[in-house]
């Protein structure tokens, strides 16, 4: 493997850790949060959100607020990483000119759709704003794209790997 080559892998992997320590990380974090952050990203009325945020204490709503800045790391690492895994590895080399654009924007656009609904929820956990209901459905929206995004493309991850694996184990057969 050349100098170059290992350069571009190691930016594959820089982003997946760093996104998958995040991740581990923000999910440790927010343990505490009952409800869950999930239900508050997919509450798409004033009602159901505020329900939420209201029976959090002060200090989960205080460690709700803190965790976005991190949020925003975490989401360009993801975002980074898809980007980066659909072009830089044989991932997704056997699939189509559309299936391997779809895998290389899938990340960046969940990501964007995180970006949405994390500035929402900042704005919305500032202070009560119950009178914009298109608030909440824009930012539920968002987050319902994101996990659609994220689930359909790791789905193609596995699909892609088993592809992988099958033809190397086709190629050595022959």
């Amino acid at each position: 493997m050349t100098g170059r080559s290992e350069r571009r892998l190691l930016l594959v992997w820089l982003s997946g850790v760093g996104a998958l320590a995040l991740f581990i990380g923000l999910a440790w974090y927010l343990s505490p949060l009952d409800p869950g952050v999930v239900p508050l990203q997919l509450a798409f009325t004033p009602r159901r959100f505020g329900a939420i945020v209201h029976a959090w204490p002060a200090e989960h709503l205080a460690r709700y607020r803190a965790h976005l800045p991190a949020d925003f790391l975490l989401l360009a690492c993801y975002g980074a990483f898809g980007h980066l895994l659909a072009t830089r590895t044989v991932v997704f080399s056997r699939w189509s000119r559309d299936g391997q654009a779809a895998a290389k924007w899938a990340l960046p656009l969940a990501a964007l759709c995180d970006v949405v609904e994390d500035g929402f929820h900042l704005w919305l956990t500032e202070a009560p704003r119950f009178g914009i209901a298109w608030a909440y459905e824009v930012s539920a929206i968002a987050a319902g794209i994101k996990w659609v995004l994220l689930a359909a493309w790791a789905i193609g991850v596995v699909v892609a790997l088993y592809g992988v694996r099958r033809s190397r184990g086709d190629a050595a057969r022959s």
